[in-house]
């Protein structure tokens, strides 16, 4: 049974949209988000938003657009694999090398856009019910190799 079936009952789940979509379209609602890499791949990451200032959702997904969360969730998941990807890491080496070295935040953006991943979300009343979810989704998935450190 494929992911999206076992959780498709939890929640009225979004249609599936590109990362860049996502963060300017979710909704500035608390709520727990998909992420799969590309528009057809395997569901690689569960995660949550509370109200976050009011931005919720969209919020999250920002701060991860913007490389700012490079050592935390989706973020830093995101970026340990495109560091152990000798390719991602050659292309940034070779910048480096021709005097072009980019701040952390860039390197964050830029593994973001290397695993292209394709996010859906489901919205809660608020962050208690959104954590609730969350937990609901990953026990469901306890089976499943996601990248979520903390299960």
């Amino acid at each position: 049974m494929q992911a999206d079936d076992i959780i498709a009952p939890l929640a009225a789940w979004s249609p599936w949209l590109p990362f860049n979509d996502a963060a300017l379209r979710a909704p500035r609602l608390p709520g727990v988000y998909l992420a799969r890499e590309g528009a057809g791949g395997e569901l690689a990451y569960v995660g949550m938003a509370g109200e976050r200032r009011g931005q919720g959702l969209r919020g999250r997904l920002t701060v991860y657009r913007r490389g700012k969360a490079a050592v935390s969730g989706l973020g830093e998941a995101v970026l340990d694999r495109a560091l152990a990807d000798p390719a991602f890491v050659r292309a940034h080496l070779d910048e480096l090398l021709a005097g072009r070295p980019k701040r952390a935040a860039a390197w964050a953006q830029d593994a973001l856009r290397h695993a292209d991943l394709h996010i859906r979300w489901a919205v809660t009343p608020d962050r208690p019910m959104a954590a609730v979810l969350e937990r609901a989704v990953l026990d469901a998935l306890a089976a499943s190799p996601l990248w979520n450190r903390a299960r």
